[in-house]
């Protein structure tokens, strides 16, 4: 009978945090500006975090009880052939909160049966073709820098993923939650 991880464990597990708090809290005391330009930056990010993925969380798991298993598959999955390429653009360009709401999402995604090569390119997409990003680039660089953004980086996504894709089905990969 086992009664849970080794304290030691534990230890290894939040060290990290562990440093990085008491790096925080000696540049405080040492006034030391690189430790306190991270500490703001932290705290910054994590309040981001705190305003975008608390309801990214309901979202999928309100995706995970009302989309059915079948219409993921059908539309991601083994049989979907090349135009679930095109879903996984499209879905990763409505994904809200860049990339730390992207892979809850492709987990969830996995497990309703999805293909890797078409979480690869919702992954790839979603850092690359969100619609805030795309306005405000387009916006300020112009339409024609945006659509040749968008004309090199999906293809290459899209081959970067089948390449991918297919080179861990053949090892039987399988992404583990």
């Amino acid at each position: 009978m086992s009664a849970g991880p080794k304290p030691s464990s534990r230890l290894v597990r939040f060290l990290p945090a562990l440093l990085f708090a008491l790096f925080i809290a000696g540049s405080l005391l040492l006034r030391f500006q690189f430790g306190l330009t991270a500490g703001r930056r932290f705290l910054e990010f994590g309040g981001e975090m705190i305003k975008i993925v608390p309801f990214a969380f309901i979202l999928i798991g309100l995706f995970e009880v009302w989309v059915p298993k079948q219409v993921v598959e059908r539309h991601l999955g083994e049989q979907a052939g090349l135009r679930a390429h095109l879903w996984a653009v499209l879905l990763a360009g409505t994904t809200v909160g860049g990339l730390y709401v992207a892979f809850p999402v492709a987990a969830a995604l996995q497990r309703k049966g999805a293909r890797l090569a078409f979480l690869f390119t919702y992954i790839g997409a979603s850092g690359v073709c969100r619609i805030p990003m795309t306005l405000f680039e387009a916006s300020f660089l112009g339409i024609e820098f945006t659509l040749i953004r968008y004309l090199v980086a999906v293809p290459l996504i899209v081959l970067s993923s089948e390449l991918l894709g297919v080179y861990l089905q053949r090892r039987a990969y399988r992404i583990n939650m």
